[in-house]
């Protein structure tokens, strides 16, 4: 008996180690996500003082780029060289849209990739950045599934 109630504590315990990892991984993976999309947030506002206005020719539907590996890994910037722990440096790819409502102001889709330990580790944000002039609004969102 006192052998059976041994191994069953003895798994317990490794599962709860297990989970502490991954809880772990997730939150290294989301911090890297959230700074690298803060720096890029940071660098469009920068950059968006000096563009002319907004270009007529993008589409005014959300891009859509960010779903296709190919694309992102291409138009990825990374803002950090590293992330302490990470298995990877945290990605973020800026796309320019158009909206259809509001065609005085300049918007742009922000989506940022974060790493844990592991390449299964991963986590993806989102931030919408709409300039109208001097003004700047924020819409955060996280992505639930990975794209690809």
């Amino acid at each position: 008996m006192m052998l059976t109630t041994s191994a069953a504590w003895f798994e317990t315990s490794l599962a709860a180690a297990r989970g502490a990892s991954n809880v772990r991984d997730y939150l290294q993976a989301f911090h890297a996500a959230d700074s690298a999309l803060t720096l890029c947030a940071r660098s469009v506002a920068a950059a968006a003082a000096f563009e002319p206005q907004p270009v007529s020719s993008l589409s005014p539907g959300e891009p859509t780029q960010w779903t296709h590996k190919v694309a992102f890994e291409a138009g990825a910037v990374t803002p950090v060289a590293q992330w302490p722990g990470s298995l990877r440096a945290p990605q973020c790819l800026i796309e320019a849209w158009r909206l259809g409502t509001r065609t005085d102001a300049r918007a742009y889709l922000l989506t940022s990739r974060g790493f844990g330990r592991t390449g299964e580790s991963q986590v993806w944000l989102q931030m919408e950045l709409v300039i109208t002039g001097e003004q700047i609004e924020r819409h955060w969102r996280h992505v639930a599934a990975h794209p690809f």
